[in-house]
């Protein structure tokens, strides 16, 4: 005997429920089968049939999370085979988690420990982990993310993301942009060619094309109630370590001196500088020794 009763049956509900209240517990052990409906349905001129499945992982039983397990390995396993069979490379396919709704373009490797959630589309040639969280966002091609997260947003193509940056949800990056190390984008529109390359906060904003932000570089966008948007226009400069106070615009190819703390707009073409002017104690420390 190669044939087995998986136990499992499809109904139309209406059926269903009209041949239930028909079965009866008149046999040996006094109880109710299920089964006993598809008798009584065939006695009512319904169409019955049985379908054989060609794949035995397609009747495996979930009834706990070892189960569960083994069924998400199944489908892990013919997901990734789909796409290496595309063009796609994943270097290790048991360590790479790919949602059945997304979709790779040929010739993109992923590196293992990269998970990829939703409805998410990649380019071609792109790069991806190793240790990445893809959600529900678009990538394009020649694109690389590295132990990164983006979450809900649009990443262009050219693009380098990471080690260690956060896109959250709403964020669009376009083409030829660098988001460096530790750095985190939220809710901000960023231009072609701009570069935010390590230890930035750019969320609420929307940022023009060429710009440069500076490591430390802020968008100060909340007031503790309210958020702000911060605008920086094309080609504009921020020094390290600056404070954007939302809601303020930098012009067209404004400078931002280092260390500033900026609450007003900068014109276009002009150097702000929002800091005290440096002051230095002669002799200072030679006085605290004595003391």
């Amino acid at each position: 005997m190669t044939e087995i009763n998986t136990g499992t049956y499809c109904f139309d509900n209406e059926a269903l429920f009209r041949a239930i209240d028909l079965v009866s517990n008149d046999n040996a052990q006094g109880e109710y089968y299920l089964p006993d409906v598809i008798e009584i349905l065939k006695n009512e001129g319904e169409t019955v049939a049985a379908y054989q499945t060609d794949n035995f992982q397609e009747t495996l039983g979930v009834n706990d999370r070892v189960a569960l397990s083994q069924a998400e390995q199944f489908m892990k396993e013919r997901i990734n085979k789909r796409h290496m069979q595309n063009g796609v490379t994943l270097i290790d396919p048991m360590n790479t988690y790919i949602s059945p709704d997304a979709v790779i373009g040929s010739d993109t490797v992923i590196y293992p420990g990269t998970v990829i959630k939703g409805e998410v589309q990649i380019g071609e040639d792109t790069i991806i982990g190793p240790h990445t969280e893809i959600m529900n966002s678009s990538i394009g091609s020649r694109t690389v993310i590295k132990q990164s997260v983006v979450n809900h947003s649009k990443v262009g193509n050219d693009v380098n993301i990471g080690p260690f940056a956060h896109i959250r949800p709403d964020s669009v990056i376009g083409n030829e942009v660098k988001i460096g190390n530790f750095v985190e984008i939220k809710k901000t529109q960023f231009g072609d060619r701009s570069k935010a390359s390590h230890l930035s906060y750019v969320g609420d904003a929307e940022v023009g094309t060429d710009v440069n932000l500076g490591c430390g570089s802020i968008t100060v966008n909340y007031d503790g109630k309210n958020k702000y948007l911060t605008k920086i226009e094309d080609g504009a400069f921020i020094g390290c370590n600056s404070n954007l106070v939302a809601p303020v615009t930098v012009g067209e190819g404004a400078y931002v001196a280092a260390g500033s703390t900026v609450t007003e707009d900068v014109p276009g073409k002009a150097l702000a500088i929002a800091r005290a002017r440096q002051v230095n104690k002669d002799d200072y420390v030679k006085n605290i020794h004595k003391k």
